[in-house]
């Protein structure tokens, strides 16, 4: 099973989304997510949450927050586990983005940009004020629709 990591940087009410807009052959491309990536060998999911917001965007995460775990099944592809982070304090000067457009999205839009489904499910619980960590499984089809969405 892949293990990765997404983190959501909030700064005065705004978030910090990246669309995916520019790689090819890319599962969430046109969706804006929170910034993070794969977990490299024996690396722990704090290390490659930092390491992904600095190569990302440029910033130095001094504070993350678990949020919560994925089971993100996609199928066709290996299953992966996703640590989902909060991060309200870091430091540096933001950059452009490899991946795609990163932008300050204020926190009452976040919910209307282009998400994948099962996000709106835990973004909904993170927006609310809600700090008890969630453990969910979302399985999707090969067409991007969320089939299946339960604790685990």
């Amino acid at each position: 099973m892949k293990k990765s990591t997404c983190v959501y940087l909030i700064r005065d009410g705004k978030w910090l989304m990246l669309l995916r807009n520019r790689k090819k052959n890319d599962v969430n491309h046109g969706k804006w997510i929170g910034v993070g990536g794969k977990c490299e060998g024996q690396e722990s999911y704090e290390d490659c949450a930092v390491r992904e917001v600095r190569e990302e965007t440029g910033l130095n995460a001094e504070q993350l927050i678990p949020a919560g775990i994925l089971l993100f099944e996609y199928e066709g592809k290996e299953p992966e586990e996703i640590a989902v982070f909060v991060c309200r304090r870091f430091s540096g000067t933001m950059r452009e983005c490899d991946e795609g457009t990163l932008a300050w999205i204020d926190e009452d839009q976040v919910l209307s940009l282009q998400l994948w489904e099962g996000d709106r499910i835990f973004l909904e619980q993170m927006l609310s004020g809600s700090v008890d960590p969630f453990r969910i499984r979302l399985c999707y089809d090969r067409a991007d629709h969320l089939i299946k969405s339960e604790p685990c």
